[in-house]
């Protein structure tokens, strides 16, 4: 009874063996789960990617618009897709419409130092504006253009998917939470806000280019560069 249960297990596994395609190939190798992460990284940023250039034809598209009419490039954004660190700021100034870039000049280089500050690099964190517009002579969009933009920047947010978000502006604030309160009432401050099925933490502090014009408040927003450092810690985000 013994040999012919042997048997069968015999021809079991020959059926196996000669059942398997002729192009397969065992490898005595262990698994490189590194590179399977790897591959992975590399299909969630393909796929960011194709949905970030589907976002600007959706941008591109929209009809009756004085910011779209008097710039010169659509930016959507900058730096790291996979980032789990995302800055938006208000609209692009005229540098950055000219050269189809995030913060640019004397603003880039004072996000640079305030990021560095609490060991960020820029490159390492995803930037993007709430408006992809620059406005005509850099005047403040209105609460309708905000409005009807608001719907691509919370588009835009889901497709990054971010673990936390540093909204520098009282655009970008009013763009995401819709209202208009002052900035220095609301900087400083996690909240969250439910966008599909997630919920993205995020904090408000001023744009780089209002400190410039106002070195003075640069006191405030280094308090609150504090609390987002703190924050990276207690999520325990790798940036």
């Amino acid at each position: 009874m013994a040999k012919k249960l042997l048997n069968q297990n015999a021809k079991f596994v020959d059926f196996l063996v000669n059942t398997v395609e002729p192009d397969f190939n065992f490898v005595s190798k262990p698994i490189n789960r590194f590179k399977s992460k790897e591959n992975k990284e590399n299909l969630s940023k393909q796929n960011k990617l194709e949905q970030l250039i589907n976002l600007k034809k959706k941008i591109n598209s929209i009809e009756n618009c004085n910011l779209k009419e008097h710039a010169k490039n659509t930016i959507i954004g900058d730096g790291n897709i996979n980032s789990p660190l995302m800055l938006i700021g208000e609209t692009p100034g005229e540098l950055e419409d000219s050269l189809g870039s995030t913060f640019q000049g004397e603003v880039g280089e004072l996000l640079k130092k305030m990021l560095l500050a609490i060991n960020i690099k820029i490159e390492d964190v995803y930037s993007a504006y709430s408006i992809s517009y620059r406005p005509p002579e850099d005047r403040k969009p209105t609460s309708l253009e905000i409005k009807r933009y608001s719907i691509f920047l919370k588009e835009h947010i889901s497709i990054i998917d971010p673990k936390i978000i540093i909204l520098m502006g009282g655009t970008a604030m009013e763009s995401l939470i819709g209202h208009k309160n002052k900035i220095s009432e609301e900087r400083g401050k996690w909240k969250e806000i439910i966008l599909g099925n997630k919920t993205y933490p995020f904090i408000t502090t001023y744009n780089p280019s209002y400190l410039i014009r106002y070195p003075e408040n640069k006191k405030y927003s280094w308090d609150d560069l504090k609390k987002i450092k703190q924050k990276i810690q207690n999520l325990n985000i790798k940036i």
